[in-house]
């Protein structure tokens, strides 16, 4: 909890995760004062902050927004950015152009040069822009690095990643079925995990992609201290034959053999971020940038798919 409640605004109220964002402000004892989208389905609101303005039209939003800092009680403090990837660096732009410090869901910038400058506007602003990394305050992504960093100094681990989290044909008439939107599949549903690995396991060394398509990617990543498989697909064909029929989302990650479990625990991550963002220890563009740079390579890298270190599932879908 904050000694002070913050006035917050959200944009992209309608979308998939804006709920959390919304019950996060609220369970950190903050106000959400003004929410926007162009779409209208958003009457979760009712539910988390019956109180907040609403608006359709990105200029209504800011002209309010604008005129709030006119009073002391009514200024916002900050700008949570839940709109598709492609805005995320214009809404955060906009945010920190209003005085506000901004929370922006992942992937933050599609590249190295947004990054650069992002962190150009927040200079002129003189507000930070704060990214959730969720994982990062998973307790068992936690042990795990402490594992590692207890571990003997040259050990490398071999890890095998594994997610496909089938989705349907709305997908593809998504915004998140254009890659000029999402930045692809291995960027909307992957970045979180590149992050997830290099706060485990260091610095980025090599990055190799064996395949890239429309709904699927792998590829090998190697760190200071792994050496990484990994498989990242929509595709429902992909799930392994034990869970076909079953379960729509499959989850794996192994290291040196040995399942790392967490897929509980999930439930509160955001609001853990924001009460660490709150405090003074929130994660910035400097924590963000190795991520980015991973995934912007692996859209823009030559395919390789004759190096050795394949993840089984590619090794069959190549075979």
């Amino acid at each position: 909890m904050t000694t002070m409640s913050k006035n917050f605004a959200l944009i992209g109220a309608a979308g998939y995760i804006a709920p959390r964002h919304m019950r996060a402000i609220k369970d950190t004892g903050n106000t959400l004062a003004v929410a926007y989208d162009i779409n209208d389905s958003v009457g979760i609101i009712d539910s988390l902050s019956p109180d907040a303005s609403f608006f359709t039209e990105f200029e209504s939003f800011y002209e309010h927004a604008h005129r709030l800092r006119r009073s002391q009680a009514t200024a916002l403090h900050f700008v949570s950015i839940c709109s598709p990837n492609h805005l995320h660096h214009a809404h955060s732009a906009a945010g920190l152009r209003l005085g506000c410090n901004v929370i922006c869901e992942k992937p933050l910038v599609p590249s190295p040069d947004a990054l650069d400058e992002l962190a150009r506007v927040e200079g002129e602003a003189g507000r930070r822009v704060f990214t959730i990394l969720q994982l990062r305050h998973h307790e068992a992504i936690l042990r795990l690095r402490d594992k590692v960093a207890a571990a003997p100094a040259d050990t490398k681990f071999d890890v095998d990643l594994s997610y496909i989290t089938s989705r349907g044909k709305w997908y593809s008439a998504s915004w998140k079925g254009d890659p000029r939107k999402s930045f692809g599949v291995a960027t909307n549903i992957g970045v979180h995990f590149f992050d997830m690995l290099h706060f485990i396991f260091g610095r980025l060394q090599a990055n190799v992609v064996h395949h890239s398509a429309e709904h699927k990617a792998a590829g090998f990543l190697e760190y200071e201290r792994a050496r990484v498989r990994w498989f990242l697909s929509i595709d429902a064909d992909d799930l392994p034959a034990e869970v076909k029929g079953k379960k729509t989302t499959y989850r794996s990650i192994t290291v040196d053999g040995e399942e790392l479990e967490f897929s509980e625990g999930f439930t509160d991550l955001h609001t853990t971020s924001y009460s660490e963002i709150l405090a003074g220890r929130g994660y910035g563009l400097q924590e963000a940038r190795q991520a980015v740079e991973a995934v912007h390579v692996i859209r823009t890298a030559r395919i390789n798919p004759s190096h050795s270190e394949q993840h089984p599932f590619t090794r069959r879908l190549l075979a």
